[in-house]
């Protein structure tokens, strides 16, 4: 399951970037004010916006919708996995005094 998430995830990142690089940034349109030529796109003059808009909108629920997936099964199949609040405190032994290799000094 986990394998088949992540490589619904892979495909669909690649589509938004994709998406994401084909759209027009705020200040392209002041170039079609000088002769640009907005006539010889795809989507004809103001239709890209909108269609593009809605597609990247949807491509990116589908990237945040898998993402929590694969957090989720990702952290099913940790085994014994806990938190650091949850783990035990180890504690270490104290020495005995007697155990020192420090001279003895006679009386």
């Amino acid at each position: 399951m986990f394998s088949f998430v992540l490589t619904i995830h892979l495909v669909v990142a690649f589509i938004l970037i994709v998406l994401v690089l084909l759209q027009h940034g705020k200040g392209a349109d002041a170039g079609a004010n000088f002769g640009g030529g907005s006539s010889q796109s795809v989507f004809g003059g103001g239709g890209s916006s909108s269609f593009l808009l809605k597609v990247t909108a949807v491509v990116a629920a589908i990237f945040f919708m898998t993402s929590l997936t694969l957090a989720y099964l990702g952290a099913k199949q940790v085994k014994g996995y806990q938190s650091v609040v949850q783990k035990p405190v180890v504690t270490t032994e104290k020495k005995n005094n007697n155990d020192t290799k420090a001279p003895v000094v006679p009386e």
